[in-house]
């Protein structure tokens, strides 16, 4: 069945683009006026020093979408995906960092770096359509994006667009799921207990079962499904799994004891 918060952001994400074209039509003959929005060409080098000199200027806030994943011939031209983490350090410390992308994308070890970093970037996963955004002070934005007419990266200072992206990403930010198990469930222990109930849960096993295993009884038991549905925002324990999944807190399940508890 599908699912109606990824058909909304969808047709959010469509009309967002729906909207640059439109502005980039009406504005591209229009001589005279200051540069709303600048085309960035010669690959993606040219990108990534784009991207720099944003950051750099950032005084507040920077919002990212990592949601597109590059071209082949764009993996063959870029730097190493080292460089892309070391632009968010040249960022002034008081500025806000906010990180969107989709589990496929997402880069556990600039994850694990946040943990320790002073003042870490929060990072949020989710299922999107493709997107690549940088939003600077909510004034700016380089946004890659592929259309009809091939891959079309542009730095926009249009505040109707700056608008959509902004209600874009904080329609999805709302409900995406902070990335690492420790971040989700609060320290190690946590997260430790709520990996050890989710893998009950996909082996299927009775809560009474279950609850042994733990050494808890079955009220606690439940207690614990209950808030780890409510972390992962699951009205279910099927979706609660399927979203587990998704962030990869769910890895292949080992025989043991549990199976033997199935009914």
């Amino acid at each position: 069945m599908p699912d109606p918060r990824e058909d909304e952001l969808e047709r959010m994400l469509l009309e967002v683009k729906a909207r640059l074209e439109s502005v980039v039509a009406l504005r591209r003959d229009r001589g005279g006026e200051a540069p709303v929005i600048t085309a960035v060409n010669h690959g993606y080098g040219a990108v990534l020093a784009t991207a720099r000199t944003l950051i750099g200027r950032a005084a507040h806030s920077i919002d990212i979408v990592h949601a597109r994943r590059p071209s082949a011939e764009e993996r063959a031209l870029r730097p190493s995906e080292r460089a892309e983490r070391e632009l968010l350090r040249e960022a002034a410390g008081v500025v806000r960092v906010r990180l969107l992308t989709t589990p496929g994308l997402l880069d556990d070890e600039f994850v694990r770096e946040q943990g320790s970093a002073g003042r870490p970037a929060d990072v949020r996963v989710t299922r999107m359509a493709p997107l690549q955004a940088l939003v600077v002070d909510g004034r700016a934005a380089l946004v890659v994006a592929d259309s009809a007419a091939g891959r079309r990266s542009s730095v926009i200072r249009v505040p109707e667009v700056l608008h959509s992206l902004d209600t874009l990403f904080q329609s999805v930010w709302r409900d995406a799921l902070p990335a690492g198990e420790d971040r989700l469930f609060g320290d190690r222990r946590r997260a430790a207990i709520a990996r050890r109930i989710l893998h009950t849960l996909q082996a299927g096993v009775t809560d009474e079962v279950a609850a042994r295993e733990l050494t808890v009884c079955v009220r606690t038991y439940r207690s614990h499904v209950a808030e780890i549905m409510a972390k992962l925002g699951a009205t279910s324990r099927f979706q609660a799994g399927v979203r587990a999944a998704e962030l990869g807190l769910l890895r292949p399940a080992r025989a043991s004891g549990a199976a033997a508890g199935r009914t």
